[in-house]
């Protein structure tokens, strides 16, 4: 028996499914009606159907379904209980896909846009999903090339992260990797400036040249920048603070630097900055 004919109501576990005899491998769900749209669009991944709740109308939905149907992705109307059960929350807005797993990108692809300078997000261990979507979805609107986060101890690109990046997850390049220092380390041979957002940076984040190949680097929420990988940071920026707090959530800073980054490129009108190689030392060099 195909898992197709399995009984969607039981599609709950993400890695693995066993139901009457069928097995399902390296599927996973997407709900939410941008996360599924971008889905549809990017075309990074395979998907296998879409489930829809047989009480909502509406255009948006609609919209979703034709645009399924057009790229030959089956659909099947359930109730509103079903896809809660699917998704595994009520935030689904009516419509899961189930989709093969997520592809990840090697580093070496994280390839800059033509004629510009290359421009990277490293996550040194963001655990919270919401702030992992809500990075990569400020990344693609800022014109990142692409985004690193490591493999252990950091969230995974899951349901939860396609959603709160508004689907943005599906269009990112993202690099998962065994080792983010060494990673890093890669990055600076191929004479990419590593700049760490850090409390304790000296310089203002909007005093810095961005006009070069880079790489902003954001550390875990509560914890900030791991030390090997401060020490590797060519710069470290901070963004001042005029209230009685400290820091800022690492998703709304993030968005800040980000922006800055693309402000600093779209505005230049001088020539293109590159850093000589001999000249670049980590703080901890």
């Amino acid at each position: 028996m195909s898992w197709k004919d399995c009984d969607t109501r039981l599609l709950l576990p993400r890695s693995s499914l066993v139901h009457r005899g069928c097995t399902l491998n390296a599927m996973d769900v997407l709900y939410g009606i941008h996360a599924v749209e971008e889905a549809l669009r990017a075309h990074t991944r395979a998907l296998d159907h879409l489930e829809v709740a047989r009480e909502r109308h509406d255009q948006r939905l609609q919209a979703v379904i034709d645009l399924a149907r057009q790229d030959g992705v089956s659909v099947r109307f359930v109730s509103r209980e079903q896809l809660d059960r699917l998704a595994r929350t009520k935030s689904h807005q009516g419509v899961v896909a189930v989709v093969a797993g997520k592809k990840y990108s090697e580093l070496d692809e994280l390839r800059p846009r033509k004629n510009q300078h290359r421009f990277l997000l490293v996550l040194d261990g963001i655990e919270d999903p919401h702030n992992l979507g809500a990075l990569i979805r400020t990344a693609d609107g800022a014109g990142a090339d692409g985004v690193i986060i490591p493999e252990r101890r950091a969230a995974t690109v899951n349901a939860t992260v396609v959603k709160t990046s508004a689907g943005a997850a599906e269009h990112m390049r993202i690099a998962r990797v065994v080792n983010l220092a060494r990673s890093i380390d890669e990055l600076k041979e191929k004479n990419v400036w590593i700049v760490g957002l850090d409390e304790r940076g000296q310089q203002p984040y909007d005093q810095l040249d961005y006009n070069m190949d880079c790489a902003l680097v954001l550390g875990a929420e509560g914890h900030g920048l791991h030390d090997l990988v401060r020490k590797k940071c060519d710069h470290l920026v901070s963004i001042p603070m005029m209230g009685q707090v400290s820091s800022l959530n690492v998703s709304v800073a993030g968005a800040i630097v980000m922006y800055e980054v693309a402000r600093q490129r779209r505005t230049s009108t001088g020539g293109a900055h590159q850093a000589d190689a001999k000249q670049r030392k980590g703080l901890g060099s």
